[in-house]
């Protein structure tokens, strides 16, 4: 479907496809972040209680000795487990400093002797990210003691290897940015989805109107040709014109007709109205339209036996009418002037025979199909369609086959009703 209006709505389609990823892609940006700040303090939570862990017991056990011991120190069992820690000395009594036993990630003694220092001199706990021996990223932990005479005496210095952690939050942030960048993506096709679904009832609503203006200017062509023709007769022979003008009336009745008809059959569509239907001899319907339909270049043979269907007669008139333009069109057989056409109506059924060349086998039901491309008998999907939709809608049905002689013929059929 093309023109001014789809195109309109493609573009709407597309806006909203943005729209729906912007707003997700704006929520992912502000939620993103706090993922990844919160893992993040829960990382130095972890790191900062697996030195609490070993820093508050032994100052805890240094403090109970009542003096620099570090005998309890000794049978604790933090002495030779993981992280591991070191008491310096740093107060106006030196003492000699204790080294736990587990050897974890070695450290350069001169750096923890200048942390241990600085917390002495200055009072206050430390914690500091530093470089073991090994390349190892580290954080040390450093908390100052007093002795008996409340006087800072020493550190507990404690260290830990972080690249696990550090590693660990670095394979979150990169996980997060894989699952956004996925997000945004499933985001952008379901917002492509969402917003067709959205507008599907205006895309077919148009369509609809498109189809309407095709059938119209399809199912008038005939009729207005044969207007034409009889207005132009009684123009030049003015003895013809009490002939011609009850057919001019009837013909111009038949146009009003279709397009009701064509009114009709999108209001059916839409689902806004039900089909007119009402008793209709069958037999005397396809006279009229026979009789209405000019044959100039044609000659039509007209078969009928009494028959009553039920249906809506502005749809029925309006299927037979373009049965019979597409053999008059099409059922010519090759090097004729003449198409010759045979309607034969009977038991419900309306038969439409030609003389053309007939019809592709391959095409098949797909003859039937909107816009299909025929051959041979039959032209451009849009007539024959409605004839097909008129058959189904009044529980029909419409066939197609060659002749065995030639030719193409189509069956439409309705069900009998009972007088």
């Amino acid at each position: 479907m093309r023109g001014p209006a789809a195109e309109r709505l493609r573009r709407l389609r597309w806006w909203l496809t943005v729209l729906f990823t912007v707003m997700n892609t704006i929520g992912l940006i502000v939620l993103a972040p706090l993922i990844l700040r919160l893992d993040s303090n829960n990382t130095e939570a972890d790191i900062r209680n697996q030195l609490d862990v070993v820093t508050g017991p032994v100052l805890r056990l240094v403090s109970e000795s009542g003096g620099i011991d570090f005998t309890a120190v000794n049978r604790d069992p933090l002495n030779a487990t993981c992280p591991q820690f070191v008491i310096v000395p740093g107060g106006a009594a030196p003492f000699d400093r204790h080294t736990s036993l587990k050897d974890c990630t070695p450290m350069d003694p001169t750096v923890l002797d200048q942390l241990a220092t600085r917390a002495v001199s200055d009072g206050v706990v430390l914690s500091d990210d530093r470089k073991a021996l090994g390349g190892e990223q580290v954080r040390v932990a450093v908390q100052p003691f007093r002795d008996s005479s409340g006087q800072y005496a020493g550190a507990v210095v404690a260290w830990t290897d972080i690249d696990d952690e550090l590693g660990d939050h670095r394979q979150l942030v990169v996980t997060v940015l894989l699952v956004c960048a996925f997000l945004i993506l499933a985001a952008a096709l379901l917002g492509y989805w969402v917003s067709g679904r959205a507008i599907r009832p205006a895309m077919a609503a148009l369509q609809e109107q498109e189809n309407l203006l095709a059938e119209t200017a399809h199912d008038l062509r005939t009729p207005v040709a044969a207007l034409r023709a009889l207005a132009e007769t009684a123009m030049q022979d003015p003895h013809q014109r009490g002939e011609l003008l009850p057919r001019t009336v009837r013909l111009a009745g038949r146009m009003g007709d279709i397009i009701d008809g064509l009114l009709v059959r999108a209001r059916l569509a839409a689902g806004v109205e039900q089909l007119s239907m009402q008793l209709v001899w069958l037999d005397q319907l396809v006279g009229v339209v026979v009789e209405d339909t000019p044959s100039d270049s044609a000659r039509i043979s007209l078969v009928t036996a009494p028959t009553m269907v039920r249906a809506d007669p502005a749809l029925l008139q309006r299927a037979i009418g373009n049965l019979l333009d597409n053999a008059l069109r099409h059922g010519r057989a090759p090097g004729a002037d003449l198409a010759i056409v045979t309607v034969t109506v009977a038991d419900g059924r309306i038969t439409v025979a030609d003389q053309g060349p007939g019809i592709d086998p391959a095409i098949g039901d797909d003859l039937f199909e909107r816009g299909a491309a025929g051959s041979g008998s039959a032209g451009a999907g849009i007539g024959l369609s409605v004839v097909r939709w008129v058959a189904l809608a009044h529980g029909g049905d419409l066939k197609v086959h060659n002749g065995d002689e030639g030719g193409a013929i189509f069956e439409f059929r309705l069900p009998v009703a009972e007088r």
